[in-house]
């Protein structure tokens, strides 16, 4: 029997694991069902870039003023708005395009990332080049995610317990407690070390889910144990004959 082929990633099983997966998830459905007719997945995704921009430009200007950490957050939850309704409100009007949606959704979400990203490293809390790092660490994050859905049929939106919604959160309260303390050299030391460590152990986690789905994939395909006996040459037609000796 013909082993069975997974699932096209668009149309791959999501699997939710994070702390606060079902009563987002009960929430977003809630205001879906809410929203005018007139507003669109399309126009949701749009605000929620214009969130993540804006947050990126909001951090970099806390350069010039720490008050801006508190439009970065504002903005911050605008970008999950946007970002967390989109698919969810094709799905409540059952107007899904799952194709569509799969593409664009992750395109806008490594755009996302990279301006929130290096927006961060522009402000005077974190080195610009551990900002950038950490960018690369999520976006090899994510690939992992989209080449699993392919092989496996199951899609896992993060890694554990903490996904994106979570990490919004840390940021609007480390941004709250960096406006308190502001930006003197251990402060800037401090979270510093903690984006390269987070950016550590994202590498960590997905060596881990790596080496386990490797595991998994030679469990199910395992290599021949001997290799199959070389196509015999036979003459055709077309076969330009050799040349005598």
């Amino acid at each position: 029997m013909a082993p069975v082929a997974a699932p096209a990633p668009a149309d791959a099983r999501r699997e939710l694991t994070f702390l606060l997966a079902g009563p987002e998830r009960r929430l977003l459905c809630a205001i879906a069902r809410r929203l005018p007719r007139w507003v669109t997945s399309d126009q949701l995704t749009i605000l929620g870039v214009i969130g993540a921009v804006g947050a990126g430009v909001a951090y970099a200007l806390s350069a010039v003023d720490p008050g801006w950490l508190w439009v970065a957050s504002a903005l911050l939850a605008l970008n999950w708005f946007g970002d967390s309704l989109d698919g969810t409100l094709a799905r409540v009007r059952r107007v899904e395009r799952p194709r569509y949606g799969y593409y664009l959704d992750h395109i806008v979400d490594a755009f996302s990332t990279a301006a929130i990203g290096a927006g961060i490293g522009l402000s005077p809390y974190v080195n610009l080049g551990v900002a950038l790092a950490g960018v690369l660490a999520y976006l090899v994050l994510s690939i992992n995610l989209y080449l699993e859905a392919h092989v496996f049929g199951v899609f896992r939106l993060g890694y554990g317990r903490i996904g994106p919604t979570e990490t919004r959160i840390v940021l609007v309260l480390a941004n709250g407690l960096l406006v308190l303390v502001g930006s003197g050299p251990v402060v800037v030391a401090i979270a510093t070390s903690a984006a390269a460590a987070l950016g550590i152990g994202m590498l960590a986690l997905v060596a881990a889910r790596i080496g386990r789905n490797l595991g998994e994939l030679a469990r199910l395909e395992p290599p021949p144990r001997e290799l199959p006996a070389p196509a015999r040459y036979r003459r055709t037609a077309f076969t330009a004959p050799s040349a005598s000796r």
